[in-house]
């Protein structure tokens, strides 16, 4: 779990990860809140749900860039 960790907390993923949430949760957020944004009309409720939406894709993309270098760090 410590070197887990320690190459999520790597600037270069996160950068990557930052990116990727910020394409793919605005996506998300317009696919599933579409009129709302448009008319301007949004409740509380649903900007924490569209701020909740861009930490999937973040947790995501750190997720498998950290596991691509574990199993790179682990080959023989």
């Amino acid at each position: 779990m410590y070197r887990f960790m320690e190459i999520a907390m790597n600037k270069e993923i996160i950068i990557r990860a930052l990116k990727i949430a910020l394409l793919v949760g605005t996506l998300l957020a317009l696919i599933n809140h579409f009129d709302s944004i448009i008319s301007l009309n949004l409740s509380g409720l649903q900007i924490f749900k569209i701020l909740i939406t861009y930490t999937v894709p973040f947790g995501v993309s750190t997720y498998s860039q950290v596991m691509q270098r574990i199993e790179q760090e682990n080959k023989p």
